[in-house]
This record gives C-alpha cells, structure tokens and sequence, in this order.
C-alpha cells in the first residue's frame, strides 16, 4: 500500500517536472520576432527585448509570449476619393509595403489593441494598416490638390509616389513600423464624371478631326488648282512647239519644190498635173466639166499640138 502511494506521488512529481520544463521554453519561427510580457510589463532591459527565430527560456506560467510576424508586409487600398486641383474627384488605388522595424515601440504604441486578443498578427495589421492609410490619404490630398490628373499620371507621378513614401515613414517611425514602398496603381474618375469627360473628350477629338479635315481640303483645292494651271501651260508649251516644229517642216518643204522647180520647170509641171489626175480622178466617179483647150488636159494632148 505505501509503495503504491510512492508511486504515484512520484509519478505526479515526473508530471510537474515535465510540464514546468516544457513551460520553460519557448519557439520562435524563422520570420517572427517574440516578446515576453511578465505580470503586465516587457521582459527585458530599457524597452524590452525582442527574441528572434529560435529556442528562449521564460519562467512557466508568469511569462507570457506573443509572437508577431515581422516580414514584408503588403496592404492595398481601393478607390480612395481625391480632390484634385481643378476641383475635380479621382479614385486612387494604391498599395504599401511595410514591415515591423521596431517590435517592443510597436507593442507599446498599440498595447491595448493585443491585451484582450489571441491573434496579435491580425490585430497589427488592422491596426497598421488603418493608421498608415490614414497619412498616405492625407498626403495624397495635399500633393493631388497641387496637381492636375494630367500631372498626377504622366510626370509628377514618381515625384507624389516618392512624397508618400516620407510622408507615410514619418508616421510609422514613431509607430516602430518601416514603410519599404508606396505604390500608386490605378488613378480613375468616378462614375459620375466619367461620362460627361469622356463626352468632352470626343467632342474634342471631332473638333480636332473636323480641323484636320478642313485644312486637307484646303491643300487638295490649292494642289489640284496648280495641277490645272501646270496642264494648260505644259498644252500650250506643246502647241506653240508643235506650230514651230510644223511651220519650219512647211518651209522647208516649200524650199524643196522651189529647189525643184528651179531645175526644171518642165519636168515640175509635168509631175504636179499628174499627180493632180491621180487625185482627181482616184474615186471613178468625179464629173469635170471644163472646155476642151483649158490647160488641165495640156499633158493629155500630143506633143503636135503643143
């Protein structure tokens, strides 16, 4: 009976030996970052101390360990309604790159956040991501009320993101949070402008249209008159030339028969009457009446009568 009582008091001082070495330790996991709260307050020198990835000692049932995720953290906010400098509203999709920088500063700034929570990485976030969102909006107003859309999407763009950044940083630092990037993704009109620019727009472009048109029939009018005005000279050109080319074929020709008839009358004579027969009579059908001593028939009488 006394050995069985043994027994099981030492079976139960095994049990507690084993649950309080158990209790002593703690893991942490590669991407987290560990703290200790004893009796309410950070375990650790000045602010408290952060434990890394690992295994770490605390005294079972006063430590309390809470771990949080301190890697490379991605949030996005849609459609924010900005107010930009011609009085006009746009929507602002953006996204923020961020990382617990100082894990005990970041405890502290929200400690009341992750007292009454089990999910104390859920409850960074939200509680991050609220305050960080609240600067970057307000940083955005300020820089979109200094801008035009046109600016805000072609060349001041870089210039705003990088603004947001130091505006977004200078909050956090006092947070214990890095802010890495602050990206700006979609800028937009909202739904109830969108129609009344895009019509502007199109009005725009048919006006431009219509203008470009205009000036293209102007230029065809005026390339089209020249091209007739260049016709009628190069026909005229052509004419005169072709009259000069003619009338200098006609004297020549005339000085070829005075050439000829110079050298021998008779023979000249004789070949123009023949070659006015061949022409009058070509058809077989031509009626001359003419007196039968006129000097047409010269060439039909005998060398007798001549």
């Amino acid at each position: 009976m006394l050995k069985s009582e043994n027994s099981i008091v030492k079976n139960i001082l095994i049990f507690f030996i084993l649950l309080i070495g158990i209790s002593s330790f703690f893991v942490v996991h590669e991407g987290q970052t560990g703290l200790l709260m004893r009796l309410g307050e950070l375990v650790g020198k000045g602010s408290g101390q952060s434990y890394q990835a690992g295994l770490h000692f605390k005294i079972p049932f006063l430590d309390k360990v809470m771990l949080f995720d301190t890697r490379l953290q991605t949030f996005e906010q849609k459609s924010s309604r900005i107010l930009t400098v011609q009085q006009k509203y746009v929507l602002v999709d953006y996204y923020v790159k961020w990382k617990i920088d100082n894990l005990p500063l970041f405890f502290k700034r929200n400690a009341a956040q992750f007292m009454y929570s089990n999910d104390t990485n859920k409850n960074a976030r939200e509680t991050l991501e609220s305050l960080l969102s609240q600067k970057i909006n307000n940083a955005l107003r300020a820089e979109f009320g200094q801008h035009s859309i046109t600016e805000v999407i072609s060349g001041e763009r870089i210039n705003i993101m990088s603004t947001l950044l130091d505006s977004a940083n200078s909050g956090a630092k006092s947070l214990g949070v890095k802010v890495v990037d602050v990206r700006i993704k979609r800028i937009d009109l909202p739904t109830e402008v969108s129609q009344s620019v895009f019509e502007r727009m199109r009005a725009d472009r048919e006006r431009v249209a219509t203008k470009h048109r205009s000036n293209g029939h102007s230029k065809a009018e005026i390339i089209q008159a020249q091209a007739d005005a260049d016709v009628v000279v190069i026909e005229s050109t052509a004419k005169a030339s072709a009259a000069a080319i003619v009338a200098q074929g006609k004297g020549k020709a005339a000085k070829i028969y005075n050439d000829a008839y110079s050298k021998d009358q008779s023979f000249y004579f004789l070949y123009r009457s023949l070659a006015a027969y061949v022409n009058t009579f070509a058809k077989g059908r031509d009626l001359i009446v003419l007196r039968p001593k006129s000097s047409y028939f010269k060439y039909f009488k005998g060398p007798e009568l001549k």
